[in-house]
């Protein structure tokens, strides 16, 4: 019965929050667009105190968006077959079957011997590997080819916890390195092709991006690292030879990865093989149950595919949309208008914090498709330099670490079973701080002599 009162409690807490923030936006926004704001509130206390269950919580948004007429039912659930869920559902079948085969622990035992056998080793090297892996693949495909593998190096659930973190986190900071590495980055480079502006080169963004990615992969591995015992990770029992599934697995995952690389762009030398990543990943998840390779049987390994993610997922690509829809992300947007009074670096700090925060609570693509347009008009505005406010924004929308809706590598980190909300929360608000004065800090003593 306690646990019950317990329960009420938090989703009443739930309730006067959204009840607060609608009340709150009233005074900003019109009627339809609090209503959302509260909602969004409602929704991000009850994943936050778990109040409810993660999936039931990530289903609301298909009877409470109808509901309080912001979009109807079809519009909502549509988002629930979103191309990047099947994405992930391919890359956890993948998953599924390195556990199964317990291939994981013959990849891990390989890590382990190329870098320092400790958990502070490992952090980094999760971390580096992760985000080098995502400036040429997607982050969603480089956080689940890994995160299989990181969660059995050891025994110790708050080392996983921190692993987990250290991979989603990693392909987040990773992605802005290169052009292709995230969407966000090619939508910039298409508005600006559009309003004429000069784009940047592929090595030039590298250069410039570096510097920024070394910092954040550090600052992400040393608070990652903060408290944990630095005793080294032994490898448990003696190497034995890999058996017929764990090659069968070995050679879908290395024909995945070599056929990645191949659909991914490097323009201007390759111009990829244009496949829909999503297809490529589900085709090898699938391929797992056919033969010859028959690894896995639908029966037995359903019951571990994370449909709450899933539902996660959906319910993030819904407020994106119910964003749009309502007119709340250019609302938002031209209030920025009213700043252009302000110093250029103040300007910068305002849009890159507005950003940064915004993108934990819709798609970090649709917020940039929406926001850079208006972003182009500010900087007109303000006299400072277009190119350099827009990339600021950009880079930005890629670095949200503190809840899973944010971004799809925080959402599989959630799937893991290792990470909880509150503690994404607590590392997270101190990355996006740090992201935030890097972030501008860079652009104003180092990008600004280049993109003059």
């Amino acid at each position: 019965m306690s646990e019950h009162k317990e329960q009420f409690q938090k989703i009443g807490i739930g309730v006067l929050i959204g009840i607060f923030v609608f009340a709150i936006s009233l005074f900003l926004f019109n009627p339809t667009q609090a209503s959302l704001l509260g909602l969004i509130a409602f929704l991000v206390a009850l994943w936050t105190n778990e109040g409810l269950p993660l999936a039931v919580v990530s289903l609301l948004p298909i009877v409470l968006f109808p509901a309080f007429s912001i979009l109807d039912t079809k519009a909502t659930a549509v988002n629930y077959s979103h191309p990047i869920i099947f994405l992930f559902l391919g890359g956890f079948l993948l998953a599924i079957a390195v556990e199964k085969s317990n291939l994981h622990t013959w990849i891990a035992d390989k890590m382990l011997g190329l870098f320092p056998n400790t958990p502070r080793g490992m952090i980094f090297s999760l971390a580096i590997t992760s985000g080098l892996l995502s400036s040429i693949l997607s982050n969603t495909t480089t956080t689940l080819l890994l995160m299989s593998i990181a969660l059995f190096i050891t025994d110790d659930i708050k080392l996983k916890l921190r692993f987990a973190l250290a991979i989603a986190y990693g392909a987040s900071v990773g992605g802005i390195m290169t052009p292709i590495g995230t969407p966000p980055n090619l939508i910039l480079l298409g508005i600006m092709s559009d309003k004429g502006m000069e784009t940047i080169p592929f090595f030039q963004w590298v250069w410039m991006v570096a510097p920024l990615a070394f910092l954040m992969f550090i600052v992400v591995s040393m608070i990652l690292s903060l408290g944990v015992p630095n005793t080294p990770i032994h490898r448990n029992g003696e190497k034995v030879p890999l058996n017929t599934t764990q090659k069968k697995v070995l050679y879908i995952t290395g024909g995945l990865v070599f056929l990645l690389l191949l659909n991914a762009p490097m323009k201007p030398f390759w111009g990829g093989l244009g496949l829909s990543e999503a297809g490529i990943l589900l085709s090898a998840g699938l391929l797992l149950f056919m033969p010859p390779f028959n690894v896995l049987e639908w029966m037995d390994d359903k019951a571990k595919i994370p449909y709450r993610i899933m539902f996660l997922f959906g319910a993030g690509f819904s407020i994106a949309k119910a964003f749009s829809a309502t007119g709340l992300a250019s609302e938002v947007a031209s209030y920025l208008i009213v700043m252009t009074e302000l110093h250029p670096i103040v300007l910068l700090f305002a849009v890159a914090t507005l950003i940064t925060f915004t993108t934990e609570i819709t798609s970090n693509t649709a917020l940039i498709s929406i926001m850079l347009p208006v972003i182009y008009s500010v900087a007109q505005q303000t006299g400072i330099n277009t190119t350099l406010f827009m990339m600021v924004a950009t880079l930005c929308a890629s670095y949200a670490f503190m809840l899973p809706i944010a971004t799809p590598p925080n959402a599989i980190a959630m799937s893991s079973g290792v990470v909880d909300v509150k503690s994404m929360i607590r590392y997270g608000i101190v990355l996006n701080l740090v992201g935030i004065f890097l972030i501008v800090m860079i652009a104003e003593f180092f990008w600004k002599g280049i993109l003059t």
